[in-house]
């Protein structure tokens, strides 16, 4: 009697292989960001990091005044310079499982490479906006503060400040729908993906999904305004928290720690300055 031919699973390992692919080059690209900020952190230029310290070079302060409005321009141009290593470091590793199911739902398409770059493309537009956007508002405080001599002296109130509205944040009815959002990339990807305006649809996607990440993590991120934006230690500790609270069972959990632990340290800058 004749075998029954042999099972179809090996058929899979193609599948496999492209996922574990994908998934190799963004965790190469994180990892070269990280390695990016480290060696712009360990150089002799790694004040400029901190965009409080990039007017000081004399380099840049001649394209800033070679560029029209450049002392608005320039520093801009290398703040989201900055903030993308950044996002690349901390944000795009949350977007695994995203990536992941998109890539399974495209699996076959010749296109699908180019529709999950469009993806991540998406993603990253929706945080530099937000950058770009932080980046102003800090601007403006530091320009304000300058022209007054209390807000030199009580400075220390806008830090308290931005840690004590994070940690009222981890309790928004915002961060939560957002955060679920983020936490559900099946029911998110369902409803955005139908395969009729492809590129359209992949973008779109990461930028709906960048938006609700912004949604529920812009408070953790402007913490690194108070901590410095080069300081790689406390990038470390918010890229951590940011990927457990999106993608761990334990994420919904970590409000009350979070935000009982951002409030005491504004009230331990409140109480050492008072």
């Amino acid at each position: 009697m004749a075998t029954a031919p042999a099972p179809a699973a090996p058929l899979a390992a193609p599948g496999r292989a492209r996922d574990a692919l994908a998934v190799s080059l963004l965790a190469l690209i994180a990892v070269a960001a990280w390695a990016a900020l480290w060696l712009w952190s360990a150089s002799p230029y790694g004040r400029y990091l901190e965009h409080g310290g990039w007017g000081d070079a004399a380099a840049f302060a001649a394209l800033c005044r070679t560029v029209p409005q450049g002392q608005y321009v320039v520093p801009a141009l290398l703040h989201a310079l900055a903030w993308v290593l950044m996002i690349a470091a901390m944000m795009l590793p949350t977007t695994f499982p995203l990536l992941a199911l998109f890539r399974r739902v495209t699996a076959g398409r010749a296109d699908a490479g180019r529709l999950a770059a469009l993806v991540a493309l998406g993603f990253f537009v929706a945080w530099l906006a937000f950058g770009v956007a932080a980046h102003l508002a800090d601007a403006a405080v530091r320009e304000a503060a300058a022209g007054s001599g209390w807000f030199v002296v009580h400075g220390w109130i806008v830090g308290a400040g931005v840690l004590a509205a994070a940690g009222l944040f981890q309790w928004s009815a915002l961060k939560y729908r957002c955060l679920e959002a983020c936490r559900s990339p099946f029911a998110f990807i369902g409803a955005r993906w139908h395969g009729r305006a492809p590129a359209r649809e992949a973008f779109r996607i990461g930028l709906d999904h960048g938006l609700f990440c912004v949604g529920c993590c812009w408070a953790l991120m402007m913490v690194m305004f108070v901590v410095g934006a080069g300081n790689l230690g406390w990038m470390l500790v918010l890229a951590a928290l940011m990927a457990a609270e999106k993608n761990l069972p334990i994420g919904r959990h970590l409000r009350t720690p979070v935000g009982v632990a951002l409030l005491a340290w504004a009230g331990a800058i409140a109480i050492a300055n008072v």
